[in-house]
Order: C-alpha cells, then sequence, then structure tokens
C-alpha cells in the first residue's frame, strides 16, 4: 500500500478547528479517490460515498433545494439505511465533482451547516469546455488543495527507504557532505527507476510488485490513451483535433535545443491564435504544466515571468518516457539516449519541482545565455542547472560574475555527481533535487 503526502494535507484540514469543505484536484489517475476513501475510513465513524462520473443519478439529488437537512434526507432515501449522518463523525465525499456543479455549489449550504466534513475530488475542474458551470462558485467556503501523482520521495518509500535514509540525505545537504558511496550508487539506480516509471500509483504499484518495464508501458499507455480519450469526449468540437495535436507534439518540443514551446512545432505554420486555447485545455487538466522565462532572473520571479515566452513539461516524467519509442525505457535505464537524454533530464527535475509545489521559470536571452531553471531558495533567487551527463557551467557563471546585474544568490547544479561546492556554485547528486523545498 503506497505512502502518499496529500495524508499529511487530509490530516491538517480535518483537525484544524471550523474547517471547510476541501477539495482536492489533480489529473485523472493520481490516486485522489483512493488516499480519500482510506483517510474517510481510518478517520471517520460514517463514510458517505458518491461517485458523479460512475452513478449519474447521484446529480439528481442536487438538483432541488441544497438545505443540508433536505439533501440528507434524499441520500438517506437513496442509499439505505448503510448512509449514517452523525454530527461530528460522517465525512461526505463528493467524488468527481465536475460532473454534478450543483454539489460544487451546495459546498456553500455544507460549510455554513458545520455537522458534517465534505471531501470532494476533481480531474477535470475548470477545464475550458468540460461540462457545465457551477451556478455559484462556493468562494470562500472550499478549500483547495492540489495532488500529484508519486513525487520522487514517495517513490523512494514505496521502494523501501526509510525516513531515515531522507534524513540523512537532509543532513548531507545541509552540511554539504558527501553521501556513501553505497547509498549513493543505489539512489542513481532508483532515480533511473523513478526517471521511467514515474508516479501514476498504479503503475509504481505494478513496478514495485513485479519489475516489468513491459508491464509499465502497457500501463502508461493505457493512461495516455484516456487522457487523450478525454480530449476527445469533452472538448469542445472545435478545439479536439487541437489539444491531441499540443499534446502529441510535447516530446518535439523537448527535443530542440532552443526548448521554448513553438506553435509551429505542432503544425507547420500554425500560431498561437489557432493552439493557444488547447494548449491551456491540457494544463487545466493537470498534465503539462509551463515553464516561463524570466526578463531578469532577480525575485520576483513571477513579476519577471515573460508570459508568451515559456516550455512545457510533462507534469509526470514516467509518461513522456511512455509517449516515446519502444525502447526508450531501456536506454533511459543504460544511460544510452544520447542528445535527447538532455531532454528526459530536464522534464525530470521539472516533475521534481511541480511535485513540490513550485512554479516553473527559466532564463534565456538571445546571446545563447540560458540558465535551465531558476527558483526561489532560502529566500533568494537560485540558478539550477540540470545536467544529464558532465557538462559546463558557462551562462550560469556569467549570470554569477555580473551581481551588480543578476541580482542572484547562487547556484546548484544537479547532476551525476556526489555533494560538493566550487566557490558558489553547490554540486548536488541529481536524486537530491526533491530536497529543494525551502523557498
Amino acid at each position: 500500500m503506497l505512502k502518499r503526502k496529500i495524508e499529511t494535507v487530509l490530516k491538517s484540514w480535518k483537525d484544524t478547528p471550523g474547517h471547510i469543505p476541501l477539495i482536492i484536484k489533480g489529473c485523472r489517475q493520481c490516486g485522489k479517490t483512493f488516499s480519500v476513501r482510506r483517510f474517510a475510513q481510518q478517520n471517520y465513524a460514517h463514510e458517505i460515498y458518491l461517485n458523479f462520473y460512475e452513478n449519474k443519478n447521484y446529480a439528481s439529488v442536487f438538483s432541488g433545494s441544497l438545505e443540508v437537512d433536505h439533501l440528507t434526507m434524499l441520500l438517506s432515501a437513496l442509499l439505505g439505511p448503510e448512509a449514517v449522518f452523525e454530527a461530528g463523525k460522517t465525512v461526505i465525499i463528493l467524488d468527481e465533482i465536475q460532473e454534478c456543479p450543483d454539489a460544487r455549489t451546495a459546498l456553500k449550504f455544507f460549510a455554513t451547516d458545520g455537522r458534517y466534513d465534505v471531501i470532494g475530488t476533481g480531474s477535470l475542474l475548470g477545464v475550458s469546455g468540460y461540462g457545465k458551470r457551477p451556478i455559484s462558485i462556493p468562494v470562500g467556503y472550499e478549500q483547495i488543495e492540489e495532488m500529484y501523482p508519486l513525487d520522487f520521495e514517495e517513490f523512494l518509500w514505496a521502494s523501501g527507504i526509510e525516513d531515515s535514509v531522507i534524513r540523512y540525505l537532509r543532513d548531507c545537504l545541509k552540511k554539504e557532505s558527501p553521501v556513501a558511496d553505497a547509498l549513493h550508487v543505489k539512489l542513481r539506480s532508483l532515480l533511473l527507476q523513478y526517471a521511467v516509471v514515474g508516479g501514476m500509483p498504479a503503475v509504481v504499484q505494478t513496478f514495485v510488485d513485479t519489475h516489468q518495464m513491459n508491464n509499465v508501458l502497457r500501463m502508461q499507455r493505457g493512461i495516455l490513451s484516456d487522457y487523450q480519450d478525454d480530449m476527445i469526449k469533452y472538448a469542445d468540437a472545435k478545439d479536439k483535433s487541437c489539444i491531441r495535436e499540443c499534446f502529441q507534439s510535447i516530446p518535439r518540443q523537448l527535443s530542440k535545443e532552443n526548448k521554448k514551446f513553438q506553435y509551429s512545432v505542432v503544425k507547420k505554420g500554425s500560431n498561437a491564435a489557432k493552439y493557444a486555447g488547447s494548449l491551456q485545455w491540457i494544463e487545466d487538466a493537470c498534465i503539462i504544466r509551463r515553464c516561463y522565462n524570466l526578463s531578469l532572473p532577480e525575485l520576483p520571479l513571477d513579476g519577471n515571468a515573460i508570459q508568451d515566452i515559456f516550455k512545457v513539461y510533462m507534469v509526470d516524467n514516467g509518461l513522456l518516457i511512455a509517449m516515446l519509442e519502444e525502447g526508450t525505457q531501456y536506454d533511459v535505464l543504460q544511460g544510452n539516449l544520447h542528445g535527447y537524454k538532455g531532454a528526459i533530464f530536464e522534464n525530470l527535475a521539472a516533475d521534481m519541482l511541480i511535485k513540490m509545489g513550485r512554479k516553473l521559470y527559466y532564463f534565456h536571452k538571445d546571446s545563447g545565455l540560458e540558465i535551465d531553471f531558476v527558483i526561489r531558495y532560502e529566500g533568494e533567487s537560485t540558478l539550477l542547472e540540470v545536467k544529464a551527463s558532465t557538462g559546463n557551467t558557462k551562462s550560469t557563471k556569467t549570470v554569477l560574475n555580473h551581481p551588480e546585474k543578476y541580482h542572484v544568490g547562487g547556484a546548484i547544479k544537479v547532476g551525476d555527481y556526489n555533494v560538493g561546492r566550487s566557490g558558489n556554485i553547490l554540486t548536488l547528486p541529481f536524486y537530491m533535487t526533491f530536497l529543494l523545498t525551502a523557498f
């Protein structure tokens, strides 16, 4: 059974006095339902579970009055004696709440009433063209938390790595001391496994149980097929083909030396007017994330972001690998990817940054100056260079050598190294990227 960080979020929410209904949003199949139901069964005497995607009839309960006593009366009649509503001891789970906009409107009434805890989950909340919008978004009456596929730390837990090992890694980062050789070798291997497996829970569980990469790839491609089915099923008719073309272009976008997203790569001669909405649809579905170029690599990063110049990364690196041809998994595990290896490891770094809740930024100038990522780290703007293999840090050194022009605190280089430092550049093994959580 996979340990997930969302469990801590759920526990903190429940323990907060006067908490309001909670919405867990995230891409399809990232584990929302399983985690929420397990939490409910461990922390409440009674669970009322409604899945609006599987049972369309549940929506009728919310089609009239949204007064709480009226809703619980209808649910009791519909679900039978197993539906027990006891103040302070019952949680109502509204799964795939985007399928029933009126249920989301009802969150305001549940919040005001306060007798029952309510948790909603949603995969396509706010996606353009998906169903009907709620008549009234319960602003101020819902808490929204985003859930991702497993991050690298959760993958380490699934792989049998104890918290004591992760505390040791944090200590190595703090003291800037090398990781012990035997552990270093093991973690390098686990990093490559995570690169190809990714973090979709069913995929990770299959890998942990069988270690059969053919099973992993089959499941990943099934998920990708489901995503593309969503694009066909739920998008506006005029956008369906454009969304799929945008999605299928992502591996080609990352293969370019300058990975700036270009609509002409989607289809020759195309422009933002045709495809911008389609790209937004995929991002709203939590499948991709944009990484914005900065006019200057200084704080505040969001204030210096150039909104129409960006790169695009897959939220889950394993799904990116599955979009490539047969044999790519083996190549990644063996390190035989030549030029495209840089694209995969950049996306892997993006995967780790996204799953720790970071927005993505990079710095590129037409002069050739390019920094893979810029992050806020320990209160300062920090350059983050990603090296799939040994490589120079010319751009990083250029920025650091001009503090009067670029207000940067320092730089971190991640790659196939151990922990070390050279001046104001901290070198880390790639697998320690997930520890860069100090904003």
